[in-house]
């Protein structure tokens, strides 16, 4: 795991999207699982304007979606696949055939997701993993405990993590209490995995993943155990960048 701090969000937005650009410029085909929520916006507006001045080629990306709230379809406003539309694929210029969608209105969600984790396969896995942190240490809505096993699947969401997207919603008595997501294998086993965090509100939460123990009460720690990590965190996140080992 290697860990890179940067003095604020903006450098931290420019550092992930030249890493993201370097894995694309070596695999133009590659296969990109990525997170939504506030975070990784930044690095993702950085990518599109590359795009814009020539600089990053998406012609041929593969692009993933990293997770859904059960019982919402592409179109609903609060659906995180229409985020990731206005965020990625239509600024990326990806399209609809190079993408994959978890469909949080499937009528059978158990087959959706291992159709999901056939869609996965048949890429050979994910070449790159952008992930954000919660608040509770999950990666995707893989909420503790965790199984680092974990395929394509439906949890609940634990309160943590309905606290903390209340905002999204105009109230915590709003926010679905179940969703899909990509499970902890196959994000563990991607190529190149980029994380990155913000905030002071994240810093506990940061410490405990990068130096605490790995446990499946902190998910996001199995990281540890994995290759090719990279976490870039802004100050504000980390704290004293003097403890930086």
């Amino acid at each position: 795991m290697r860990l890179f701090i940067f003095d604020d969000y903006q450098a931290l937005s420019r550092a992930g999207a030249a890493l993201v650009a370097e894995v694309v410029a070596a695999r133009p085909t590659a296969a990109l699982v990525l997170a939504t929520g506030v975070t990784p916006m930044g690095l993702y507006q950085e990518l599109a304007e590359r795009r814009d001045r020539g600089a990053f080629d998406t012609s041929q990306l593969r692009i993933f979606q990293l997770d859904e709230y059960l019982g919402l379809g592409p179109d609903d406003q609060r659906s995180l696949f229409l985020w990731m539309k206005r965020a990625v694929l239509a600024p990326w210029a990806i399209t609809p055939a190079n993408v994959a969608r978890l469909p949080g209105n499937s009528s059978e969600p158990q087959v959706a997701c291992r159709v999901y984790d056939r869609a996965i396969e048949a890429v050979g896995g994910f070449d790159l993993a952008v992930l954000g942190l919660g608040s509770n240490g999950h990666l995707g809505f893989n909420e503790p405990p965790a199984d680092p096993t974990s395929r394509t699947h439906i949890v609940a969401l634990t309160e943590a993590s309905v606290e903390s997207n209340a905002r999204y919603w105009g109230g915590r008595d709003q926010v679905p209490r179940q969703a899909l997501t990509v499970g902890l294998a196959w994000l563990l086993a991607a190529r190149h995995i980029l994380l990155v965090v913000s905030g002071e509100h994240k810093r506990a939460i940061l410490r405990r993943v990068v130096e605490g123990p790995v446990s499946p009460e902190t998910p996001a720690s199995y990281l540890q155990k994995a290759a090719n990590v990279t976490v870039i965190a802004d100050k504000a996140a980390w704290g004293d960048i003097t403890q930086v080992t």
